[in-house]
């Protein structure tokens, strides 16, 4: 089979590119170009997935290719990631809400525009694959495609890919979804790749700290901190420095507990802070929905659902209301439900669906 992988050059899409050399398959490394100096991010604080480390991390990625003697291309995408990611981060942000970057960049670029545009490249191929932790299989009965979590809990990336489609899961191959981390550094070491199990993963959206530069010639001004009984406590810097449960970079003494943002008012301008048992709520609407493993549910039902990558799934009942979102009822009260960020659902290891936070 001939397969276009989707390479970084660091150890997980490295070693899944050995794995399908050694399986048999024909491999074509493929790495997009998404940044650009005039994106404002021109500092890298730390390791992310965007910004001017990007020459770096294509030269690590044709080097790679080059030495497991595999065909490799870089594919311009910077225009298809300046308006269907970062237009979105921005815009989530000017709206009061957080975004999740990761999930929309799966769905649109990395599933979407890159293999898409490969292929109008001439790049042929069967597959699409990535070094991503989580599974895929087939369910004859419900003539779907399932997505599940990946045989390393801790390593488990199925909720960044639960806005997939389906078609996009019957064209893709997750090789590293049913190993653990320990058993890929262990192949690697086996195969003399030690100096890439030594390099640090990306871990963020950004690689600057300061995010201000993409929301330049757009209003984000400041305002008051205030408490849940919208009691003024002192002045924020504006609504994008600010998320649901943040705690740092608040700026603010003089409190005998600790406080946190609880909630984000963009109609008046406001960042509602409080001591973290105020963070905890059960309840949440949710809106356009994507069922990717089963048909949109037309009832109540129960199951499993986290609102963040590393929180363990919780249990909660789900209703569809007459307008198409979702009510979801935790069990028990979870922390920082923040609007704008994903809910993705779970039934055992098995992604029924996800949706945005209203």
């Amino acid at each position: 089979m001939k397969i276009a992988l989707g390479m970084s050059g660091g150890v997980d899409s490295t070693m899944c590119a050995l794995m399908l050399l050694e399986a048999g398959h024909e491999v074509i490394g493929i790495t997009m170009a998404k940044w650009t100096p005039d994106s404002g991010i021109n500092s890298a604080d730390k390791r992310g997935c965007f910004g001017p480390s990007e020459p770096q991390v294509l030269s690590e990625a044709t080097a790679a290719a080059k030495r497991l003697g595999i065909e490799h291309h870089i594919i311009p995408l910077e225009d298809e990631f300046a308006s269907d990611v970062l237009t979105y981060y921005r815009d989530t942000y000017l709206q009061g809400k957080t975004p999740n970057p990761c999930v929309i960049c799966n769905r649109q670029i990395k599933f979407g525009a890159l293999p898409r545009k490969a292929a109008a490249m001439g790049i042929v191929f069967d597959r699409f694959a990535t070094g991503h932790y989580a599974r895929i299989s087939y369910d004859d009965k419900a003539q779907r495609w399932q997505l599940h979590k990946a045989a390393d809990s801790r390593k488990d990336q199925s909720y960044f890919l639960s806005m997939l489609s389906q078609e996009q899961l019957a064209h893709s191959l997750f090789p590293l979804g049913s190993m653990l981390k320990s058993e890929i550094k262990e192949f690697a070491r086996k195969r003399g790749y030690d100096y890439l199990i030594k390099k640090k993963e990306s871990q963020d959206f950004l690689e600057s700290n300061d995010s201000s530069a993409l929301f330049k010639g757009y209003n984000s001004e400041p305002g008051d901190f205030v408490n849940s009984k919208l009691e003024v406590l002192g002045k924020h810097k504006g609504l994008i420095h600010y998320t649901i449960g943040q705690r740092k970079g608040l700026e603010l003494a003089g409190f005998p507990e600790a406080q946190y943002v609880i909630g984000i008012d963009p109609e008046h301008n406001r960042v509602i802070i409080g001591p973290p048992r105020e963070l905890f709520k059960d309840t949440l609407y949710a809106h356009a929905l994507n069922w990717v493993s089963i048909a949109e549910p037309q009832g109540r039902f129960t199951c499993f659902a986290k609102i963040r990558l590393a929180q363990e799934p919780q249990a909660c009942t789900v209703e569809r209301m007459p307008d198409g979102s979702y009510y979801v009822k935790f069990h028990t009260a979870v922390s920082a439900i923040t609007p704008g960020q994903v809910i993705a659902f779970y039934d055992s290891d098995r992604v029924l669906g996800a949706g945005f936070i209203l």
